[in-house]
Parts: structure tokens; sequence; C-alpha cells
């Protein structure tokens, strides 16, 4: 999947960037409440060594972000303005925001950058060209920079003009951002050097949304474990009752045919046997402990019940590997919570244990923060759909962009 001899010409660490402007590509799409202000500043703070090494080495910096999905034009919700004056603190040193892309004061300032300036673009998707990933505007945003990293792992499966087409306009001076670098290593690691025993735990909603993943991830794991909604089209697919619990009908002859292929390759496939049960979607409903694959007409499966969570925990605790994709229950909800909190304690303490743990996608990555355990896990992921694409087996049009 990866030239890794090209890779390494690749890094950021084996340049030097003095005297340089250089044009970095973030990801800065935080989340924000409802007075503008950042609730997670992961992603910022995850940008701060690239950003530092071309300053540290005497470079200037051009930083280009996208935030939200505007609908088009300007758009004060999706404005990149709170970001400068975080960033500011945090590098401790002024930032200039330019509002217009090409605006005769934006290309005045870049064009004055002196080696520690910091200047930030307002937001790329103001303007339709970039989601196309149109080349007279990647060139455009060439122009203002020598040199090009992209440092944005959570949009580097899109090929958007600042994450893709851009780069082919420093065929000599492209690279891989020190956390990009960071998820493709780890990434890799996870597929082709894992441990054993390997075992994935994929949850959440539904399964069409993790059929690549796991399809992927058979002929690499010893153990499957499954959980969350999806869990039940499974459960159905083997015949168990699953009352009103979340399936998709259409993929129930698919979710057969994956446990006969799990047995044919040797993965040993862990479901729920019990579910904590309510009688209606919600955090104040009804609730009882049923067999999973025993649940009563009118009543839904929302989370995995003790019995699943201790039996969950052994297996991950047995593991050498472990990566973990998508909830237990609806843990948003306080009733519903314990079997993704149980995962997020086993996976951390399997590493404690010297086990290697990778954790992506949104909800897991939120869980695992929830619970203050992000720093005792190996690695978390901070793109959800570059993982999942990457962990599915297909090439990212930004990584490709860097290598080609």
């Amino acid at each position: 999947m990866l030239n890794v001899m090209n890779f390494s010409s690749k890094q950021i660490s084996n340049v030097n960037f003095k005297g340089k402007k250089v044009l970095i590509r973030v990801d800065f799409n935080v989340p924000l409440n409802h007075n503008r202000q950042i609730t997670d500043d992961t992603r910022i703070r995850e940008s701060l060594p690239t950003i530092n090494k071309v300053l540290h080495d005497g470079g200037s910096v051009i930083l280009m972000s996208h935030l939200g999905r505007p609908t088009g034009g300007f758009e004060m919700d999706y404005s990149l303005t709170p970001i400068a004056p975080y960033l500011s603190k945090l590098l401790n040193r002024n930032i200039i925001l330019t509002r217009e892309l090409f605006g005769q004061r934006t290309l005045d300032v870049a064009k004055e950058l002196k080696p520690g300036d910091v200047m930030l673009m307002e937001n790329l998707r103001f303007y339709p060209e970039e989601i196309a990933g149109d080349e007279e505007f990647a060139k455009r945003l060439a122009s203002m920079g020598d040199a090009y990293i992209n440092d944005a792992f959570g949009t580097a499966h899109r090929e958007h003009a600042s994450t893709a087409t851009i780069a082919r306009f420093f065929p000599n001076a492209k690279y891989f951002g020190l956390l990009l670098e960071n998820e493709i290593r780890n990434l890799n690691k996870l597929l082709n050097e894992a441990q054993p025993p390997f075992t994935a735990i994929i949850g959440g909603a539904k399964v069409s949304s993790k059929i690549d993943i796991i399809k992927n991830l058979l002929p690499k794991v010893d153990n499957m474990i499954i959980g969350g909604g999806m869990a039940f089209t499974f459960i159905k697919a083997l015949g168990g009752n699953v009352g009103d619990s979340l399936i998709e009908n259409d993929k129930i002859d698919m979710a057969r045919e994956m446990v006969q292929e799990m047995m044919l390759k040797g993965v040993n496939l862990y479901l729920p046997t019990d579910a904590i049960c309510a009688d209606q979607f919600s955090d104040e409903a009804n609730t009882q402990l049923c067999n999973a694959d025993e649940i009563p007409d009118k009543w839904m499966g929302l989370d995995i019940g003790p019995k699943s969570c201790r039996r969950f925990a052994e297996l991950i605790n047995k593991s050498q590997t472990v990566l973990w994709n998508g909830p237990m229950g609806v843990f948003e909800m306080e009733s519903f919570k314990q079997g993704t909190k149980s995962m997020a304690i086993a996976v951390a303490s399997s590493t404690i244990s010297g086990a290697f743990s990778a954790i992506g996608g949104g909800d897991s990555v939120a869980a695992i923060n929830q619970y203050n355990l992000a720093d005792q896990v190996s690695y978390v992921s901070t793109g959800g759909g570059a993982m999942l694409e990457y962990l599915e087996g297909r090439e990212l049009p930004g990584v490709r962009a860097i290598l080609e």
C-alpha cells in the first residue's frame, strides 16, 4: 500500500525550511459552541509540532483549513475567526488572518512574510473550487509558497484542491506533516505488523457503513467483536429474535455470508449474548436485561449487557493488538453508556499490559476522551472517515499526492 523508501524522503524531519514560505494544510475543523468558542482543541494542538518545526527552522507559515460545510460563499458561522486568537496563544505569537483568499491584501501579506510569521487563510470551503479539486484554484494557492506540507489526516481521503491537487505544483517540495506521518505509521503497523492475537472491536449503528472495513480486516484479525446496533443484523441473520432493535433487512444475507467467511478464515466472531433493552429510544425509557437473541416485541436493544461486557473485556485483555471503531450502545444516553465505557477501560487496560491499541471513528474517540483514557491507549486517530477508508484498503488521495 505504501512505498516506504519514498515515504522517508517525504518526512519533514529530513528537511530544513530556513527562509522558506511553507503552505501547511491543517485540519482546524473543530467543534464550536453557540458562542463560537472552541469546545475541543485536539486537532489544533495536534498540528503544533509541524508548525513549530517550520518556525524553528527559520521559515514562515501559511495555514490552510476548512471548517464545517458552508453552502456557498462567506458564512460567519463557518469563519475561522475564532481560531486565530486561540492559535496565537498556543504558539505565543501573532497570527495574521486574511479574509479574501486571493485579494490584494492576502497576496501582499504572503509576499511580505518574514521568518517566524504565521498567516491563517479563511475557510477554503467558502470557494466551490476547493471541493471540486480545481487546478487553477490550487495553482493560485501554490503560488504563495515555496513548499507544501499536508498535515490534515482528517481530509486525506478527499481529492480537494488543498489536499491533493496543490501537491502537483510542488514536485520536489511536498511533504507529510508530523501528524499525518504518525497516522500512516500507526495504521500500517496495525494492518501489516500486528502481533497476534489481534482483536477488532467494531460497533456503531449500521452494518452497511462497516462492511468494507470488516471484509478487509478478516485476513488480518484473530477475533472480531461486533457490538452496537449493527450486532442485531448479525443476530437476526443467525436466527435470533431482536424485537424492535435496529436492523438492516437488506443486509441480513450479507451478514450470514460474512459469518461463514469468518468461520472459513478461522476468525472467532463474538456477538453480544445479553443486551440492555428499552421500550422506547429515550434515556427515560423503561429498561430490562434480555438475552440478545430473545428480545421481546416492542423492545429494542440499546446497549450490550454485563455478561457481554465481561466476556469482551477478558478477550481484549488477552490480545496483543486491539483496534476499536464504533460504540457498543447509545452511549450519549446515561442509561446505555456502560457497554462503551467498559470497552474503553478494557482497551486502556490491555495497553497497560503491553498491547498496541488503536482507536478511530468520531464516537469511539469521543468515548475515550469522555472517560479521560486517550493518553492510556497507543494511538487515537484524528480522522474518522480517512481512517475507515485506509482500513478498508483504499488509497487516500492526500497521501498519494505527496508520494507521486
